[in-house]
């Protein structure tokens, strides 16, 4: 493998892991950061209050962009 083809092959990858991490992580962050401002309103400091939350969406997520990325997956393969 030439050089060129090697880092054509890192790009891609990081790019492939970008777009399928991307909406999880998007989503985990939206609801991390409005449970964080409930609980700095209603100064409850429960920690599984901030987790559980961004759990189920996250698998929420997976549910609802899961064929989509397998299929980036499988067209990267």
């Amino acid at each position: 493998m030439s050089q060129e083809t090697v880092l054509s092959l890192a790009e891609r990858s990081v790019m492939v892991i970008i777009m399928i991490a991307g909406p999880l992580l998007l989503l985990a962050l939206v609801i991390g950061l409005g449970v964080a401002i409930f609980q700095a309103t209603t100064q409850i400091q429960e920690q599984t209050l901030a987790f559980i939350p961004k759990i189920v969406a996250v698998l929420v997520g997976i549910v609802i962009f899961g064929a989509w990325m397998l299929n980036e997956l499988i067209f990267f393969y």
